[in-house]
Order: C-alpha cells, then sequence, then structure tokens
C-alpha cells in the first residue's frame, strides 16, 4: 500500500498550494482566502523519490460549533489515517499561538510529525525557521509551496525512513472506474447524499448554501466494482455570483462535469424544478455526459406536492426524457441505492458498441416509415450508418444533401434509435456526411454532332428575336 501523507496547520498557510505542487495538478482550489478548504481532498504525490497519497485538509481552528466544528471532524480523521504529518506554518506571519497549540495537539499523537515553514522564498531558511524550533517538533524544513523551492528536499526528507512502495500507482480508468459527478443547486443535498452513499462522512454537510466550495473526488467501491464520487458546489444563476471564490467553484463544477462519466442531478424536491436546474441539465447534455435524476427530499412532501414536482418536471426538463429519475431522500436513505444501479446501466449505454449493419437496418426502417422530406424538388437520400463514437453515442449517417436535413427530422432519427437501441440514461448524437460527387468540377465535352446540333439551335432562337 502507498504511504498517506496528511498536510495539516493553520487557515492560509499553503496547505492546497503545497498539494497542487507534491500532485501536479490543478485539483485543489487555491485563494488568499482563509478556510477556503473544507473537506478532505486526497491525490497521488508525483514529486519525491516514490509515489503516496497526498490529503489537503482544511485549517485546524478552535472553533465548536457550525461548519468550522464539522470542518475540525474531517481533520481529525484525515491525521487518524496518515502515516506521517506535514505541519505547515507561514515565515510571514511568524510562530503564531495557534501554531503553539496544534504543536502541543500534535505531541500527544502517536504520528511523525515533519514542521514546514513555508512561504519562505524571500528570507533566508536559516532566519526564517530560528523562531519555529519553540514548537518543539524537531527541525524544521524551510519551503515556497508557489514557487517550489525546497519541496523535493522536504520529500527527500520524509521519506529517510520509509520502506520503498513496490509497483506504481494506477491511475487509468479500469482502477479508478466510473467517474460520477453529483451536481445540483446549492442546499440540494449532494454532500449528504454522496455520504449516504459511502456510509461515511466523508464530506461536510451544513444546513447553509454554499457548504461546499470544491470540487472532491473519492474514490471507493461498491458490490467490488471501483468509482469515483465528485462533489462539486452548488451552482446559481450568474447574476447571484458575487464572489471571486464561488465563481472559481462554478468552474471546478463545470471541469468536474467533464471529467465525470455519468452525472448525477440532484433536484430540491422542496424548492421545485428551477430555471437553473433546466440550464445545468442543458449544459450535462451539451457535454454529452450519462445522466441520473434523483429528486431529493422527497420524504417531505405530501401527495399535491409530489404531483406539482412530476408535472414542473414534465414541463421544465422534458428535454430529459432520455434520463431515469428517482425520488429519494439522501437524509434517511430511501431510494439512495439504485442510484448506483442506475450509474451502472446509463454509463453500459454510453460506451455500448453498436454494429453498422444494425444501425443501417435500423436507419432504412424508420427511412421507410417516414421519408426524409424534398428539398429542391430532390429527396434527401440517407444510404447507411455506423458509430462515431462513445459517451456520448455517435451514429454517423451518409447520404446525399444531407446539410439540408431538418432539425424536426433528426429529433425523430434520435427518438427512433434511441428506442429501438434502448440507449436510455445517455444523450445520443447525429452527424450527417454527404458523398462527394465524383464528377464535380468536370465539364461535359460535347461530341462534333452535338456541337453543330447547339449551333442550330442558337440559330434558331436568334432568327426569333
Amino acid at each position: 500500500m502507498l504511504p498517506v501523507i496528511t498536510l495539516i496547520g493553520r487557515p492560509n498557510v499553503g496547505k492546497s498550494t503545497l498539494f497542487n505542487r507534491l500532485t501536479q495538478t490543478r485539483d485543489a482550489l487555491v485563494a488568499d482566502f482563509p478556510g477556503l478548504t473544507r473537506d478532505r481532498q486526497y491525490g497521488i504525490g508525483v514529486v519525491g523519490p516514490q509515489p503516496y497519497v497526498i490529503v489537503d485538509t482544511g485549517g485546524i481552528s478552535l472553533a465548536e460549533t457550525g461548519v468550522e466544528a464539522l470542518m475540525q471532524r474531517q481533520v481529525q480523521h484525515a491525521i487518524e489515517e496518515a502515516d506521517h504529518l506535514l505541519f505547515l506554518t507561514d515565515a510571514r506571519d511568524g510562530c503564531t499561538p495557534g501554531d503553539l497549540d496544534i504543536a502541543q495537539r500534535l505531541r500527544r499523537l502517536d504520528r511523525p510529525v515533519t514542521l514546514v515553514v513555508n512561504k519562505s522564498d524571500t528570507l533566508d531558511p536559516v532566519l526564517a525557521t530560528a523562531e519555529f524550533h519553540q514548537l518543539g517538533l524537531g527541525e524544521p524544513v524551510a519551503i515556497s509551496a508557489t514557487h517550489g523551492r525546497g519541496v523535493r528536499d522536504l520529500l527527500e526528507w520524509v521519506f529517510a525512513g520509509f520502506p520503498v512502495a513496490a509497483g506504481e500507482p494506477a491511475t487509468d480508468e479500469t482502477e479508478s472506474g466510473i467517474r460520477v459527478a453529483v451536481v445540483g443547486r446549492p442546499n440540494a443535498g449532494k454532500s449528504t447524499l454522496i455520504n449516504r452513499i459511502l456510509g461515511d462522512e466523508r464530506v461536510v454537510t451544513f444546513d447553509s448554501p454554499g457548504t461546499t466550495r470544491d470540487s472532491i473526488f473519492i474514490p471507493f467501491q461498491s458490490r467490488g466494482r471501483p468509482y469515483t464520487l465528485i462533489d462539486t458546489a452548488g451552482m446559481r444563476r450568474r447574476a447571484r455570483i458575487d464572489d471571486t471564490i464561488e465563481k472559481f467553484s462554478v468552474i471546478k463544477t463545470l471541469q468536474a462535469i467533464d471529467a465525470a462519466h455519468v452525472v448525477i442531478l440532484v433536484l430540491d424536491a422542496h424548492q421545485g424544478i428551477g430555471e437553473q436546474d433546466a440550464t445545468l441539465a442543458g449544459h450535462i447534455i451539451e457535454r454529452g455526459r450519462a445522466l441520473v435524476v434523483a429528486i431529493n427530499k422527497w420524504d417531505g412532501l405530501d401527495p399535491d406536492q409530489r404531483a406539482q414536482v412530476k408535472t414542473q418536471f414534465a414541463r421544465k426538463l422534458a428535454f430529459l426524457d432520455f434520463a431515469t429519475m428517482h425520488q429519494t431522500s439522501a437524509l434517511h436513505g430511501s431510494g439512495v441505492g439504485l442510484l448506483l444501479e442506475e450509474v451502472d446501466q446509463a454509463y453500459a449505454n454510453a460506451t455500448r458498441s453498436l454494429s453498422t449493419p444494425e444501425l443501417t437496418r435500423l436507419l432504412e426502417a424508420a427511412t421507410q416509415e417516414h421519408q426524409p422530406p424534398l428539398v429542391r424538388g430532390r429527396r434527401i437520400k440517407l444510404r447507411y450508418a455506423h458509430q462515431g463514437g462513445r459517451n456520448p453515442p455517435i451514429i454517423v449517417i451518409h447520404g446525399n444533401q444531407t446539410e439540408a436535413v431538418p432539425e424536426t427530422y433528426r429529433r425523430y432519427l434520435i427518438n427512433r434509435f434511441r428506442r429501438e437501441l434502448k440507449l436510455m440514461g445517455t444523450p445520443l448524437r447525429l452527424e450527417f456526411k454527404t458523398g462527394s460527387n465524383p464528377f464535380e468540377g468536370q465539364h461535359n465535352r460535347l461530341t462534333p454532332r452535338q456541337l453543330k446540333h447547339r449551333q442550330r439551335l442558337r440559330r434558331f432562337v436568334n432568327r426569333k428575336t
């Protein structure tokens, strides 16, 4: 197993910056804003003598209530599962009372700790680390996570007493499994749903919109099959986004949709189906992702309210006729167990292999039942079809005048293919290609007899005029 290294420290000391440096990614959201990170973020470290698991955590504080208290619980979980702790401090702030309090806690733990003095890029390392010796955690190591100075030496120091890990970390799709992004409006219950699926308080949940700020990738196994759940920040209308951090959170959510194989769209039954839900669903379809819809907080509605929500769904989200809809309660667990089964089915349909003879046969049957329209007196001819891509499935149709196929006939073919192939849970795309004319640009050469006939016609026309 790979060793686990956890980053801890006060808020805004550079833990997420160091996480991105060690993983060579931009997975952790970084800003000059204390308390930005709230959940545990896991990644594979690539800087250093051997691979390892690196864990980013929220800043340690003395809060005992509210969302900060829940954050401290996440930090405690990360400390308990760590093989080595990197205690980050800020050279610009110096040794603060908060650092002294954290050091006192760490000395009680049976965990190896390395004291790291970050943001020392403009300071002499000896002067930057001098006052941190009072923490009693051994020799401090000066680094600059932003510029990478001293980071590799830090990892060499940490792994000096570690056994060399056998093998490389698996990063291919087979090992990471199906990536499932959970998206929706703020406070729709996305994090609660993920905790319910995992059976653990893996991410912070709080009765306040905007609790989740970053996209958290969570690998796990269910029924012997690997998955990666992606918890995302809630997306609001652009006019209501006035916080820079929230703008970056929206970007991370859109990137999570692109990285996912299947998306679970969480709708809040108490709030009803809003315009933002339709906009988010449209973006998921535009990116071609398989989709499962979960209408959350269903258990708290009376029959009239449930009927109203169903009516709103049929009216505002009619374009999601290919997606399966589930009524769930993430808080109590009802309906949640079926979601992963639907995710498996949607992923299987999105990555399904479609044979050319079957697609061509279905195309012929569809055109015989309802022929394409006429264009300037000529009938559009669709000759054969084949698969052009997966996730989403792409069907390429060849024929004549295909650029003139109207949108209504395109929707007819999509619905016909989806119904016959039973491709539920995934959008379907059609691409039309017109064959090139082999005689295009070539002039018809007339025989001497045809030339004489043309001359006689011209003389006849000239006499008439």
